[in-house]
């Protein structure tokens, strides 16, 4: 019988191909608005370390006298200084560690025919790959000992080793970054985490870094600060190693654990760290301690997902709710000139629920082409996004699993469009079209 009602539908679309083409042009565009927000906000929307929501925490001091305002809910420092992310890491805890800052290169190739460029990198722990899955092509990380000694090696990704090497296992070989030679250990798969939640300090959405190395080589290497950076008091900065010497908050700071029991024990190891500080007048507050934040809680306090994305979202909703309302319109009108060839339909034994169903499933094919067109359209949206904003790839990527919730969207909205006009047909008054025939 539904195939019947289909062919059915396919055939009322070609009696009248305006009306049907202006209703499948309107579901199609409120689809294409809807999916290409949604898109964009269910990328943002994120956890990418939702497995480790309860084992990896963001590690925040207040270490500023108490007229210092960083800009959060709470007055405290989005990130550490230096000397407390090099105590800490010190100090020990957790299963892993990780301090690290956003840092960048001049790149110069050993190819005459290629020119120096730069990029992007990141100054950090060898635990940052394990504690982030940041999943290996050859090699692996540094080991222990240089994390402690500082040996010049690094671990690239693979857009820069496949710019340098052509892709082959490059591990051994040696890179000119910034005058400076440095050993490939490893090479790692591209990796752009959406969000970027290990730091979101230079915003939550960008390529990521294509080289990875030691910290425990910038005070020798003077690698630059390539991220933000905040200060609370006037102090020197005429050199590289005043800034490392310095109270200013530029250096992210991560611990893993093992299970949730090992948090408390951290907690008490922090709070003792920062009363040990202030005996030492490095913290002038009455009120500093140190603040653990899961990865999940980062995510909600830095606002990745802001308000005015969510009313964006919702307002593409609405444009789908009027497209609908009009669709509500041109249904209603396509159905009841067709009022007559219906109380024919009656007159010969058909019962009202076959009436509606068979009205329904015109409104369902209705909203599939609908939402096909709408794929399409939310495509092409997409793409004008990445095309005007590169570092929105990363968001912008249109999944099978968001071509199957855009053709859900789509047909329950307009089997809810057409669940009025459907009915209003079956009410109309039978013996009034007899006499009309």
């Amino acid at each position: 019988m539904l195939l019947y009602y289909t062919k059915l539908a396919l055939l009322a679309l070609r009696q009248n191909p305006v009306m049907s083409a202006l209703m499948v042009l309107a579901m199609a565009i409120g689809i294409g608005v809807a999916g290409t927000t949604l898109t964009v906000y269910m990328a943002m929307d994120h956890n990418p370390m939702a497995h480790k929501n309860d084992r990896l925490y963001k590690v925040q001091l207040k270490t500023a006298h108490d007229d210092f305002s960083p800009g959060t809910v709470d007055d405290l420092p989005k990130q550490l200084s230096y000397p407390d992310a090099m105590n800490l890491l010190e100090m020990g805890g957790g299963i892993r560690q990780v301090a690290m800052y956003r840092t960048g290169f001049i790149v110069k190739p050993e190819s005459d025919t290629i020119i120096p460029f730069s990029v992007l990198g990141r100054a950090t722990s060898r635990d940052f790959f394990a504690m982030f899955d940041v999943p290996f092509i050859y090699g692996d990380t540094w080991s222990m000992a240089t994390d402690d000694g500082g040996v010049n090696e690094v671990v690239i990704d693979k857009r820069l080793n496949d710019k340098l090497f052509n892709g082959t296992n490059s591990v051994g070989k040696t890179i000119d970054a910034s005058s400076v030679i440095y050993t490939i250990v490893g090479v790692i798969e591209t990796f752009t985490p959406t969000p970027l939640v290990y730091d979101l300090n230079n915003g939550s959405i960008h390529q990521g870094e294509q080289i990875f190395l030691p910290i425990a080589l910038a005070p020798t290497n003077k690698m630059p600060i390539w991220g933000n950076t905040n200060g609370w008091k006037r102090e020197p900065s005429k050199s590289f190693e005043d800034r490392l010497n310095s109270e200013r908050y530029w250096v992210q700071y991560w611990v893993e654990f093992a299970s949730q029991a090992d948090i408390a024990p951290y907690q008490q190891q922090l709070d003792n760290y920062v009363a040990q500080q202030k005996e030492l007048g490095r913290m002038p507050s009455d009120t500093a301690y140190g603040k653990l934040r899961s990865v999940g809680e980062w995510l909600v306090y830095r606002g990745v997902v802001d308000d005015d994305t969510k009313v964006i979202v919702a307002l593409a909703f609405m444009f789908l709710g009027v497209c609908l309302v009009n669709m509500v319109g041109l249904l209603l009108a396509k159905f009841l000139r067709r009022a007559p060839h219906v109380g024919v339909r009656r007159a010969l034994g058909a019962s009202q629920g076959q009436i509606f169903l068979q009205h329904l499933v015109e409104v369902a094919v209705i909203g599939l082409l609908g939402g096909l067109l709408g794929l399409v359209f939310a495509a092409i949206g997409l793409h004008g996004i990445q095309g005007l904003y590169q570092n929105y790839s990363a968001i912008t990527e249109f999944h099978p699993q968001m071509w199957a919730l855009l053709l859900g969207i789509s047909a329950v909205a307009a089997l809810l469009a057409g669940i009025l006009p459907a009915w209003r047909i079956c009410q109309s008054s039978l013996s009034h079209h007899l006499k009309i025939q």
